[in-house]
């Protein structure tokens, strides 16, 4: 039937024509989710004289079958034909985590054409952040091998700038080191930005790739460049505090995010509206007591004032 003839039609009639005759011409890719979940955990410490230092660690599966067998992998997987992809998401989560009302954020959307070497497959990238106290003891599912939380170190190896009638071509390389015990597994990529004017446009190329899989490099990186730069201007930090929490102990959180070093004075005056003093005290190891405080959850309110 002609789109003339088509448009003529009903819309319950065009549709019931249309699953008959157009549906099926073309090859349909199928949609995934990549997750990217974060925790700050907390090391543990023999001596009651040193504070536990934290550190900012990504959940990664083994991958029990081919493609990539052996390697590890983000937590993710394919989108029913009856979800959206905020509900696999969901449901893909509380599957991995073991905990509901996880802080989720859909992050990008990766459709390379050759990013999955069994079929054409599109990913739905998300950013999680899990507190870590709220966490059951992790288990591998039916087809993973193991799964294990990584400590999570990134570099940039190497960056030079270019400049030619107004255009400038930053390249940088970046080095990612995911590590868990006796595991370790890296990878690094090229990022070419070309800024011309008020336009910006960048490449990402995965030039190395040692024990992880698919093009998950490039979305565990993207995905801690968005935690960082929303940290400093969002409340996205207390989903990794817990309930309650001391001011060191969320420096921490905001360090380990940062990777780097704060200013203890000019912390407390960034965060003192966002926090709430709950009138109680905290004693851990040989340091005096500490304040526990709380969100305040009025603030994000009061930003809109």
């Amino acid at each position: 039937m002609e789109e003339k003839d088509l448009q003529k039609l009903s819309e319950t009639e065009f549709i019931d024509q249309y699953k008959k005759t157009e549906k099926d011409k073309y090859e349909k890719p199928s949609i995934a989710t990549d997750m990217a979940i974060f925790t700050v955990a907390t090391k543990k410490v023999t001596d009651n004289r040193k504070k536990a230092d934290k550190e900012l660690q990504v959940l990664l599966i083994r991958r029990g079958g081919h493609p990539y067998k052996g390697d590890w992998a983000l937590a993710g997987g394919f989108m029913g034909i009856d979800e959206d992809v905020e509900t696999a998401v969901q449901r893909e989560l509380k599957e991995e985590t073991g905990v509901d009302g996880v802080y989720a954020e859909q992050l990008y959307t990766w459709s390379a054409v050759d990013r999955d070497p069994r079929m054409r497959i599109v990913s739905v990238s998300y950013l999680a952040l899990v507190d870590q106290e709220k966490l059951p003891p992790l288990q591998a599912g039916d087809d993973a091998e193991d799964v294990r939380w990584f400590t999570v170190k990134d570099r940039v190896t190497e960056s030079r700038d270019e400049r030619v009638d107004g255009t400038v071509t930053r390249t940088e390389k970046i080095e990612l080191k995911l590590v868990s015990g006796e595991v370790i597994v890296s990878g690094t990529i090229e990022k070419i930005t070309v800024t011309e004017g008020a336009n910006t446009r960048t490449a990402v190329t995965i030039i190395e790739r040692n024990g992880i899989a698919f093009d998950h490099t490039e979305i565990i990186l993207y995905s801690l460049e968005r935690l960082r730069g929303k940290v400093n201007y969002t409340n996205i930090a207390f989903n990794l505090a817990g309930e309650e929490f001391t001011l060191p102990d969320l420096q921490q959180i905001y360090e380990v995010i940062l990777d780097k070093e704060l200013n203890k004075v000019q912390f407390r005056r960034h965060v003192e509206n966002m926090v709430v003093d709950t009138g109680k005290e905290i004693k851990t190891g040989a340091y005096r007591p500490s304040k526990l405080y709380r969100y305040n959850a009025a603030w994000v309110y009061e930003q809109w004032k």
